[in-house]
């Protein structure tokens, strides 16, 4: 029988309120296994990496997270691994793991938009079919996955696009790779597996780089506040197909003088960057370093 396990990390999938009503991250992983039906052809272990909402999390528990997942993949008999997760940085942490992910076998993230009380939460029926996915010899070879609300996700370019639709997830401009349901696992198309990276050091714990956003009028303040903050990094969220303007092209080129590593995006949520416009747009960018 196919072995699949469970990593609890927190989240509304795990989630009730406390005593002041507010929503917290109570239970386990084996309280969250107990309380989800699964195929009786799977043998599902249940195991405890944090408990908390994932709008808390750090670096150091993106990087707990990983190695929790190394481990169990370490052990030849394991068959998958589902990861319990908050939805508010789901996508951070899945990402992470397919970029350091070197193995046939998949990685599932899930979670669930209703706290654990709620009568007719999503969180069991996510979790069954993450559970089905990561058993599923058709999931092998596609990397790190996200299953939720019935569909099937690459961990590569899926964003949180709602804040509480029961699908909240889309993997912008390549779509799902498939569906679940009633643990019937259905692949239509597998995403390009690049080279993976190293396993994340203690040095990734402090390695601080910021997100800077553009807009109508936007000056230098943000960017030279970041790294004055001591970002090594700035990731440019500029407008349109990565522009931005004169001002903001020679903070880059001061900022790329003095080391800092500067990677041109863009704040629209699908398509391309690429460099096109000059005066301040993204030819000017790419050639003052970004």
């Amino acid at each position: 029988m196919p072995i699949v396990v469970v990593l609890s990390t927190g989240g509304t999938i795990s989630s009730r309120p406390g005593h002041d009503d507010a929503v917290v991250s109570t239970d386990g992983a084996a309280d969250l296994v107990g309380r989800t039906a699964h195929g009786d052809g799977v043998v599902v272990e249940a195991v405890d990496v944090l408990r908390t909402g994932s709008y808390n999390l750090d670096l150091a528990a993106l990087r707990t997270i990983a190695e929790a997942v190394a481990a169990q993949l370490e052990r030849p008999e394991v068959d998958g691994v589902v990861v319990t997760h908050g939805t508010d940085t789901l996508e951070e942490t899945a990402f992470l793991l397919d970029l350091v992910h070197d193995d046939p076998r998949p990685v599932v993230v899930t979670g669930a938009q209703r706290s654990a009380d709620v009568a007719d939460g999503d969180g069991p029926r996510n979790l069954g079919d993450a559970v089905a996915v990561a058993a599923s010899p058709h999931a092998r070879d596609c990397g790190v996955l996200v299953a939720f609300g019935g569909t099937i996700l690459p961990a590569r370019g899926t964003r949180k696009m709602h804040t509480t639709a029961a699908q909240p997830f889309r993997a912008l401009d390549a779509g799902p790779l498939g569906t679940v349901a009633d643990g019937d696992v259905r692949i239509t198309q597998r995403p390009e597996r690049l080279k993976p990276l190293p396993a994340a050091t203690a040095a990734f714990d402090d390695a601080r780089v910021d997100v800077v956003s553009l807009y109508p009028g936007a000056d230098a303040a943000l960017l030279d506040a970041a790294v004055a903050a001591g970002a090594r990094g700035v990731v440019l969220a500029a407008t349109g197909i990565g522009n931005a303007n004169a001002t903001v092209v020679g903070a880059v080129r001061r900022h790329v003088d003095g080391g800092v590593v500067v990677a041109l995006s863009s704040r629209v949520p699908e398509g391309p960057v690429q460099p096109v416009y000059g005066d301040g747009g993204g030819v000017d960018l790419v050639r003052a370093g970004a």
